[in-house]
C-alpha cells in the first residue's frame, strides 16, 4: 500500500505513465499531419496485431476462406508506441485514436468503422456470414457474447495486464483485484463451453472471433506471461475451445497480420495479397531471418 492521497483536482503528470507515458494523454485529436496510405482493395484496415487487431484480421481471413472475395483487404501497420494513431489521417477514421480502424471503400462514399466489435458486426452483416440472421433466435446469444467480450476484456487488458506486466511498480491490491475478476471471467466462459462446442452454441461466430484473441491467447500462454499465475490449466473447456479455434487455418493467418512481436515467421507487418503469407513474413524479409 502507498500513502498517496488524491488531490482535490487532478493534473496531468507526463512522467507518471509507466511504459506508455509517451503516448498516453488526457486529450483527444491529432498531434501531427499524416495522411493514411490507401491500397487497391475495397477494405482498408489500419491496425496492429494486438488481441483487438487480431479480431478483425481473423474475420477477414475467415470471410475470404468462405469465398467472399469482396472481403479482400489491405492491412496497414499502425505502430501505436510511436504515436501513429494520432496522425490526422488516422484520427479522421477513428476519432478515438485506437486500433483497429476500417475504411470501406466499396461504395461511392467510403464508410469508416471503428471499435473492434463494431467492425466485426459490420463485416459479418455486410457479407452475411459468422453471425446468425436477424430471424434466428441464436442471434441474441451471439451478440450477447460479443458484447460480453467488449465489456470484460478491459478488466483483462487495461486492468490485470497493465498492473501485472506494465505498471512501473508491482502493487498487490490492483493485481489481486483484477486477477480475481479475470479468473471469474474464465469461469464464466468455462461453464458456457461445458455444454457448447463454440461460445454461442453449435456454430462458430463473431463471438468466438472476438473472444479468442484475448481469452484463448491467455489460456495458451500468449498474454502477459501469466498462465501459471492464473492457473489457466484449470479451465479445461476453455482450453479445448481455444485449441480448436486456434487450429483453424484462417485464424493462423489472421493472427500474423500487423504483428510486430514473436517469431519472425509469425509476423506479417502488412498484408496486401494472399501470397504475402508465403513471401513477406519477417523471416523472409529479414537477413538471416
Amino acid at each position: 500500500m502507498t500513502d498517496y492521497v488524491p488531490p482535490k483536482v487532478w493534473t496531468w503528470d507526463k512522467q507518471n505513465g509507466g511504459q506508455f507515458a509517451n503516448i498516453n494523454r488526457p486529450i483527444a485529436g491529432s498531434t501531427h499531419e499524416k495522411e493514411l496510405p490507401v491500397g487497391r482493395h475495397p477494405l482498408q484496415l489500419y491496425s496492429l496485431g494486438t488481441p483487438n487487431g487480431q479480431k478483425v484480421t481473423i474475420l477477414l481471413e475467415e470471410l475470404l476462406a468462405a469465398g467472399h472475395e469482396g472481403a479482400q483487404y489491405d492491412a496497414w501497420l499502425i505502430r501505436i508506441t510511436e504515436g501513429q494513431q494520432f496522425g490526422s489521417g488516422f484520427v479522421s477514421v477513428n476519432p478515438n485514436s485506437k486500433i483497429p480502424a476500417l475504411l470501406d471503400r466499396s461504395a461511392p462514399t467510403p464508410v469508416r468503422v471503428f471499435e473492434s466489435g463494431a467492425i466485426l458486426l459490420y463485416l459479418a452483416e455486410k457479407f452475411g456470414a459468422f453471425v446468425p440472421s436477424k430471424e434466428s433466435p441464436e442471434r441474441a446469444e451471439c451478440l450477447s457474447w460479443l458484447f460480453w467480450q467488449m465489456g470484460s476484456a478491459p478488466y483483462l487488458g487495461g486492468g490485470f495486464g497493465h498492473f501485472y506486466a506494465y505498471a512501473p511498480a508491482k502493487m498487490q491490491y490492483p493485481i489481486d483485484r483484477f486477477a480475481m475478476e479475470v479468473k471469474r471471467q474464465l469461469d464464466v466462459l468455462d461453464r458456457q463451453l461445458a455444454g457448447n462446442e463454440y461460445v454461442a452454441g453449435s456454430q462458430y461466430t463473431i463471438a468466438d472471433i472476438a473472444i479468442w484473441p484475448w481469452y484463448g491467447g491467455l489460456v495458451q500462454g500468449a498474454l502477459y506471461g501469466a498462465a501459471e499465475f492464473l492457473s489457466v490449466q484449470d479451465y479445461k473447456n476453455v482450453q479445448r475451445w481455444a485449441d480448436g479455434v486456434g487450429a483453424r487455418p484462417a485464424v493462423k493467418r489472421g493472427r500474423k497480420v500487423n504483428r510486430v512481436n514473436g517469431a519472425l515467421s509469425e509476423q506479417l507487418h502488412e498484408r496486401h495479397d494472399a501470397s504475402d503469407f508465403e513471401t513477406r513474413t519477417q523471416d523472409k524479409l529479414t537477413p538471416n531471418g
